[in-house]
């Protein structure tokens, strides 16, 4: 008997949250060591992932009894141009080295987009382990993550505000009613529930503080989630709405001048801190941080926000997709007056061509048409390349979870 006969797929339950656990930490090497860094036991992780399991579709390879191999989708929400997607966020992805090379995690991701088209979850993210891989399954890059480092004399001076910044405990309800007002209004923003914000804490709760500005209505316009040690102001995050919240978040910073050599922090916006320091001098590194794919192209589009127009518009194109059948062949896009689109199949023969890659990274606005027009990764003509570049908002993505 082959050794594939004796796998089988099936739902990962509470029963083997155990077995879930011991693959991750197997597959990303993290040691009882790195757990004692953070304070965690073993106990202490599977308690903080029970509410995950049981949330989450989880699927894994078993080898008789043994959970072999696994992905997991998180339910989540995300706003793209002002409107609230269902999204799959795909994690918990990883297979034992000796099951390797048998195609188990392509049927695993396969059946796993199958699920959230079910759930009507058009668009699916992740932190990718390995860019190249996740590119063949059919996600691109739609966000980056900003490193910076500033000097204590660099740190800006003092703006005048009208409300006022107050530390309160880093799991408080006003920190998640801060985040709640910003990821509203904030393109590619993911909306936390409780799992969320489970997830977004689990491994630093205990050593991060936070920050929270007040307007002068007393509503909380941003936090920034931060910590301090070995005379560095570690940022996590800062988030605002507003540039008067921004500037307060900075008056806080700057108040630690005395206790202080540098601050290091990261942004997840396209927005480079340096241009609005005085000393515009200080070191940042850019990195490509999230991965998207459109799960179901025509449910996608359905939602989704065009610009509006003094005309109708249409495009008819062929997509490729590596995975998904629904996803491939030959559609024409329709785009009314007002900005709503509508895909439907079509047999009219055409030489424009994308793939669900470019598609996704597009339309969630990381890459214009342009510039992927420019570098061979869209086909069309001149005409719907001036279209696309009217039709689709300019706005990069927000997206600073980790799950």
């Amino acid at each position: 008997m082959s050794r594939n006969r004796q796998l089988k797929m099936k739902n990962v339950g509470l029963e083997q949250l155990e077995q879930y656990n011991q693959l991750l930490r197997y597959v990303f090497q993290v040691t009882d060591k790195d757990l004692q860094k953070v304070g965690w036991e073993e106990k202490e992780i599977i308690r903080a992932k029970s509410p995950t399991l049981e949330k989450a579709d989880v699927l894994g390879w078993f080898d008789r009894d043994k959970l072999i191999s696994q992905v997991a989708v998180y339910p989540m929400r995300v706003r793209i141009f002002n409107r609230t997607y269902d999204m799959g966020g795909l994690t918990g992805v990883g297979t034992y080295p000796e099951y390797a090379n048998q195609g188990l995690m392509h049927k695993l991701l396969y059946r796993a987009l199958e699920n959230m088209r079910e759930r009507k979850q058009t668009i699916s993210y992740l932190y990718p382990y390995s860019i190249p891989y996740y590119r063949r399954k059919g996600w691109e890059i739609i966000s980056d993550k900003i490193t910076f480092e500033i000097n204590d004399y660099q740190l800006p001076k003092n703006k005048q505000v009208s409300g006022e910044v107050e530390r309160v405990d880093v799991e408080s309800d006003v920190v998640k009613k801060a985040y709640e007002r910003f990821a509203l209004q904030t393109h590619g923003a993911l909306l936390r529930d409780d799992l969320a914000w489970n997830e977004y804490l689990l491994w630093d709760s205990d050593d991060l503080m936070a920050a929270v500005y007040y307007n002068d209505k007393n509503e909380p316009d941003g936090y920034v989630l931060y910590r301090i040690e070995d005379e560095i102001f570690y940022i996590k995050d800062m988030i605002f709405v507003n540039e008067e919240a921004r500037s307060g978040l900075w008056n806080f910073i700057s108040a630690h001048f005395s206790m202080i050599t540098k601050v290091i922090g990261n942004t997840y916006t396209d927005e480079p801190l340096a241009f609005l320091l005085e000393d515009a001098d200080i070191k940042e590194t850019i990195s490509p941080y999230f991965m998207s794919r459109i799960v179901d192209l025509v449910e996608f589009i359905a939602q989704y926000p065009f610009k509006p127009d003094t005309i109708e518009r249409e495009w008819t194109f062929t997509m490729d997709d590596p995975l998904l059948s629904w996803n491939q062949g030959s559609f024409t896009l329709r785009i009314t007056k007002d900005g709503k689109g509508e895909v439907t199949r079509t047999q009219h023969r055409t030489s424009d061509r994308i793939d669900i890659q470019t598609m996704t990274t597009m339309l969630l606005g990381y890459k214009r048409p342009d510039y992927l027009y420019k570098i061979g990764r869209l086909t069309c003509s001149s005409e719907t390349l001036d279209m696309l570049e009217d039709a689709i908002e300019q706005q990069t993505p927000y997206f600073s979870e980790y799950f």
